[in-house]
């Protein structure tokens, strides 16, 4: 465990955030690169990336994640954690496409199908299997990224049967539409079946992302922020910027006595890939 420090991950853009929302949205490779130096400089290790088509639409070809990785990477030594959740309606095999063709140090593996707003993703007990042998082969680094409590029970099968192995780390996504709201008591009842020495980021959707943050400090979590979860900064206020949110997040560790771990910190606890 990272003894003092905490870990803040950007997730910068998402894919169902737009420019209509808040202008400020990274959707190009040179934004995303611009946005992974910002919030670097303010205190995230990790970058959290999705990435958009030349329409600004969301995609997972392996092409245009391959240009917003160089570029981040000429930037910055942030570590690129890539979604492989995608988009409400992508398939497996899209989805996977990045991990198997680039082998990121990190990537996200959704344990479980839920509700999203008036939408839903699917992740069949089968399909987490695939993607867990996937990273193993291409030795990427899974987020374990839970919806549901169900989900975390899910993540414990594909450890029982050899597909994922320590050291975990789990991803809380509390308060998405149709799914678990945050709260301290959702977010306790998600610990209690981790298993022993897990880490773990929480990530507050919306109005819940300032109190997700205050409850990760708290209970030695990591912490998400970025305009994936959440575009204001206070109510009716948009960020400026996802490194503004970032900088409050580090600011928050530093008033609680805990310093904002480096990438550096992140490729160890983990054991990424050098």
């Amino acid at each position: 465990m990272l003894e003092g420090k905490i870990v803040i991950t950007c997730a910068c853009t998402g894919a169902e955030t737009t420019k209509a929302q808040n202008p400020a949205l990274p959707i190009t490779a040179e934004e995303m690169a611009q946005t992974a130096y910002e919030a670097r400089q303010a205190g995230a290790a990790i970058l959290h990336l999705h990435v958009r088509d030349a329409a600004g639409k969301p995609t997972q070809d392996p092409k245009v994640f391959k240009r917003a990785i160089e570029l981040i990477r000429a930037r910055t030594d942030i570590v690129v954690e890539i979604t492989t959740g995608g988009a409400v309606g992508d398939t497996p095999e899209e989805r996977l496409a990045p991990v198997m063709e680039l082998e990121p140090e990190m990537a996200s593996l959704d344990c479980g199908t839920v509700n999203f707003g008036n939408d839903y993703i699917v992740n069949t007990l089968p399909v987490m299997r695939q993607f867990a042998a996937e990273f193993r082969a291409h030795k990427v680094r899974a987020t374990l990224e839970c919806f549901d409590l169900g989900h975390v029970y899910s993540s414990a099968i594909l450890l029982k049967e050899g597909l994922i192995e320590a050291p975990l780390h789990y991803g809380f996504v509390l308060n998405v539409p149709g799914a678990v709201p945050f709260s301290l008591a959702n977010l306790e009842a998600f610990l209690a079946p981790l298993p022993a020495g897990s880490n773990w980021t929480v990530m507050g959707i919306g109005r819940a992302s300032l109190p997700a943050q205050y409850a990760a400090i708290a209970r030695g979590g990591w912490i998400r922020v970025g305009f994936e979860d959440n575009v204001y900064y206070s109510k009716g206020v948009l960020a400026k910027s996802n490194a503004e949110l970032v900088e409050r997040a580090a600011r928050l560790a530093k008033e609680a006595g805990l310093t904002p771990a480096s990438p550096d910190d992140v490729r160890k606890e983990l054991k990424l890939r050098a």
